[in-house]
């Protein structure tokens, strides 16, 4: 059974002028690693913004575990974990006060929070970090809050858009690790515009050029294309 479905997803801004995607179609099976590949401006954000329920398509519709993102928006939203490319962190917050709220938010039972929260932290490397500001921190130690907040509900599947953007060589292979350590657990879609991050974290690539599904292969595939 496919836990991430889009089926002719369209979306215009300005009116209708600009056409961010047309008709766009594809599925994921649980437990893939699926890269989500193309230029600045081709699409991407938009499009993980419309499989989270942050935008409703103009045409067409997703599914997230079986969940009509649009028709049942909070039941879609319940099984993912999405980090933007500009994560919401509030940086005069401590990391542990941080990740305690966004529990809450979450609606994780009080009962449950304690193991939530520690595996999360421990799956992220945040433990020596639960009393620092986040606004201390380090670019690669604000991703991994990001991360360890989307985390936090165990969900099916994990939206990550640009994560290792900004971020230093030591730092890019450091997130890469972790991104396949959770993958052991979530289905993951995760958008760059760099080649070599989609070849070193992901099986399958979809292409987005000018808001069309270029192409869907995996990685030697996609390579033998080229």
């Amino acid at each position: 059974m496919a836990v991430i479905e889009a089926i002719d997803l369209c979306k215009s801004y300005g009116g209708g002028r600009v056409r961010a995607l047309k008709g766009v179609s594809f599925s994921i099976e649980r437990g893939e690693v699926i890269g989500l590949l193309g230029p600045n401006g081709a699409g991407k954000t938009t499009l993980m913004k419309l499989l989270t329920g942050y935008l409703q398509p103009d045409d067409g519709t997703a599914r997230i575990a079986g969940h009509d993102i649009v028709d049942h928006c909070r039941e879609a939203q319940s099984r993912i974990g999405y980090l933007p490319e500009n994560a919401p962190l509030y940086h005069e917050m401590a990391v542990q006060e941080y990740l305690q709220l966004m529990a809450g938010l979450r609606q994780i039972p009080l009962a449950e929070q304690r193991d939530k929260l520690s595996e999360a932290i421990y799956a992220t490397g945040l433990e020596g970090y639960l009393t620092r500001r986040i606004g201390t921190l380090s670019k690669g130690y604000k991703q991994r809050v990001g991360i360890a907040q989307a985390i936090l509900h165990q969900p099916d599947v994990l939206i990550l858009d640009e994560p290792t953007t900004g971020l230093d060589p030591t730092q890019i292979v450091e997130i890469r690790d972790l991104i396949r350590r959770l993958s052991e657990r979530s289905t993951v879609l995760l958008s760059t515009h760099i080649l070599s991050e989609v070849e070193l974290s992901c099986e399958r690539a979809l292409v987005i050029i000018g808001g069309e599904l270029r192409a869907d292969a995996p990685i030697d595939e996609l390579h033998q294309g080229t």
